[in-house]
């Protein structure tokens, strides 16, 4: 199967900002266990800004553009230092894509990104994706990471995009206020109702939620693909969810 796997801040990092090393440990290690059982793995990682705010000691997410832009830049080497590690304890080889919305917009530039992709798959490597925090702005940006996962999967015809977030799926009403919401095993169709089940919180390291998910979704979905919500903190379920199994919520792709 062709994977695109989108890793979330709040999975990345603790409140403090600072790298969960034992969460990233065991995702690296599933990930590339996947890999060793003959998937194609794509990773769409967030984290640079987050990780950034930790090794700058910022209390809050910077609403700068260019302290957002500079936090970027720190995190982003410390994000890549550490999957180049991780990775090549199993003996695979990462390479970063950084990209804009102009990159995904023109025609040119997305034929470009695509054949990369396709190259550094060929050649056996992961391609770890992320938004050019550096020097995206308003204009030129994707805006966050659901988005461009969907995205990267429907450019390069994924089997299956699952993001890893901080909670367990989709829930019918918000589990931290509602002790009777129930976890949505699957979804067919996207419709208001779904819509209405995303309260749009934020953690204050990440730009996404539950609404930038159900979008991601549904990009998916119109063009034939799966996508799982899982939860983060069990990496081990990502083997459930490549499977076909009961793991978080699957919204299923129109066939």
């Amino acid at each position: 199967m062709r994977l695109v796997i989108k890793v979330g801040t709040s999975t990345l990092a603790h409140p403090s900002g600072k790298l969960n090393i034992r969460r990233v440990e065991k995702i690296c290690k599933v990930l590339s266990d996947l890999k060793n059982a003959g998937n194609n793995v794509v990773l769409v990682s967030s984290g640079a800004i987050g990780m950034g705010m930790g090794k700058l000691n910022l209390a809050s997410r910077p609403s700068d553009m260019s302290e957002k832009q500079a936090a970027a830049a720190v995190g982003q080497c410390e994000l890549m230092y550490t999957y180049d590690k991780l990775f090549k304890d199993y003996n695979h080889t990462v390479a970063q894509i950084l990209v804009t919305g102009d990159d995904i917009e023109n025609v040119n530039r997305r034929n470009c990104f695509k054949d990369t992709v396709f190259k550094l798959i060929e050649l056996g490597v992961i391609p770890v994706i992320n938004e050019n925090d550096t020097v995206s702005t308003q204009e030129i940006s994707v805006g966050d990471n659901d988005t461009l996962a969907a995205i990267v999967a429907v450019n390069i015809k994924a089997d299956l995009l699952i993001l890893l977030s901080d909670i367990d799926g989709l829930y019918t009403a918000d589990p931290n206020k509602d002790g009777k919401a129930e976890l949505i095993n699957e979804v067919n169709e996207i419709n208001d109702k779904i819509y209405s089940l995303a309260d749009g919180a934020v953690s204050k390291f990440g730009t996404g939620g539950m609404a930038t998910k159900i979008k991601a979704a549904k990009i998916c979905t119109d063009n034939g693909i799966d996508l799982v919500i899982l939860n983060g903190d069990y990496p081990e379920f990502l083997y459930k969810a490549v499977a076909g199994e009961r793991a978080g919520t699957r919204f299923i792709g129109k066939k």
